[in-house]
């Protein structure tokens, strides 16, 4: 039978015969993952279990990086948590010090997930995987403690929606401006619990950081995965982090998709998603002069090297308007370095920037950049809900690093290209 990347990556670590969408079937794992917020709640259930240890410690991973370094009690508590299990059940990967960065950047870079991989997250944004060709998907705590004590578990398989990119693209407008364009089409449930496949040649262009970017956000339509085929792109990203054995990966031919879409980027321009939903998407010509009060650049979505110089690239020579605080959080302490190595800090501090440490901070309204009541912030993050920064009363629009530089110079949002 021909299969999706979905269903052949699920045929890989199940001895079922996948026969198409809907079925449901027992899979191996190959990593659990869960962070400071979530795996309390994992060990918790893992305990209440009776289970007495992992099922490999080399394949479970926690990663402290949402409120770390901790910022209150409450956050110390429960990292004191994590790290105790760690210890207890000899975990390899426990990051939580000058090792810590922000999850789904981190495990990428250190080799820990790739092609064919099957991996589950108690957080939301594990899709981001896909990008690697990865079957990754977000699960709540229980079911993970589950994972981490079995070293399995089961999924329906999901009905995939194949969706294609065509034309050139337009000055700045990257990955970030590609994701949301699909989102605003089909909405935040427009592929519930479906899988998105992506494909042709502005998809085969993207860097393997814009194309996490994309999968990062497929959860935002609703999305139980984003997958990209494996190419030798791939492949060499793979085995710069480490890897070794990965092999190339795409959909068979004749495969059955639920869906094909088409979306043309031919003078698309740079994409906002306005407040409060992810798919209130409009290009950011569309938007007039809204004053921003902050500019984050950073996050799972995009706090990588390629974000980091597309944000140096518009603020270089130039001031963060006074009006403005721009917050600059590297994902990772290798990427925070080479920012660092390669002089983007003093981009970032002439033009007035604040650097701050690898971790999520402001993006879930953590720490780092809470947002009053009135407040609007220009963030490359992933989402955008009522109160997701700060005040309910805030506002938080998503956009490409080069759209959140340029608006934190204007003070209003801005296109870079009329800078």
């Amino acid at each position: 039978m021909s299969h999706t990347l979905a269903e052949k990556i699920l045929q890989a670590h199940t001895d079922e015969e996948i026969s198409g969408a809907g079925q449901i079937v027992n899979c191996r794992l190959s990593l659990v993952l869960a962070n400071d917020i979530t795996a309390p709640l994992a060990i918790k259930s893992f305990k209440a279990m009776g289970a007495t240890k992992v099922f490999d410690k080399d394949k479970i991973a926690l990663v402290c990086d949402h409120f770390t370094p901790n910022k209150d009690i409450d956050s110390a508590e429960q990292v004191k948590v994590v790290r105790e299990f760690a210890r207890e059940m000899g975990v390899t990967h426990y990051y939580e010090g000058g090792n810590v960065g922000v999850e789904h950047a981190l495990l990428p870079e250190l080799g820990l997930v790739g092609p064919g991989d099957v991996v589950i997250g108690a957080d939301s944004h594990t899709c981001t995987y896909g990008g690697l060709g990865a079957f990754a998907t977000g699960m709540g705590s229980t079911d993970i403690a589950g994972g981490m004590a079995l070293g399995e578990t089961w999924f329906k398989v999901p009905p995939t929606i194949r969706v294609a990119f065509e034309g050139k693209l337009e000055p700045f407008v990257g990955a970030k401006d590609l994701i949301l364009r699909l989102i605003g089409k089909i909405g935040v449930s427009g592929a519930l619990y479906r899988a998105l496949e992506f494909c042709g040649p502005v998809i085969d262009a993207l860097s393997i950081e814009g194309r996490m970017t994309m999968a990062n956000m497929a959860i935002e339509a609703g999305g139980k995965a984003g997958l990209f085929p494996v190419d030798e792109k791939t492949l060499a990203y793979c085995k710069a982090a480490g890897r070794k054995g990965d092999k190339l990966l795409k959909a068979d031919a004749g495969a059955v998709y639920e869906q094909d879409l088409t979306l043309s980027v031919a003078g698309m321009g740079p994409q906002v998603a306005c407040p409060h939903l992810p798919d209130n998407v409009r290009s950011v010509d569309e938007l007039g002069d809204l004053r921003v009060d902050q500019a984050v650049i950073g996050s799972c979505t995009n706090g990588r090297i390629e974000d980091l110089r597309e944000a140096a690239a518009i603020l270089k020579g130039r001031k963060v308007n006074k009006n403005v605080r721009c917050i600059v959080l590297p994902a990772t302490p290798k990427i925070w370095r080479q920012a660092m190595d390669e002089g983007l800090f003093a981009t970032f501090m002439d033009a007035g920037a604040i650097v701050g440490p690898p971790t999520c901070g402001p993006c879930l309204g953590g720490h780092m950049g809470i947002l009053a009541g009135g407040e609007r912030c220009i963030s490359t993050t992933n989402r955008n809900f009522r109160g997701r920064m700060g005040s309910l009363e805030s506002e938080v629009y998503l956009a490409s690093p080069a759209v959140a530089a340029a608006s934190a110079v204007a003070g209003v949002i801005m296109n870079p290209a009329k800078l």
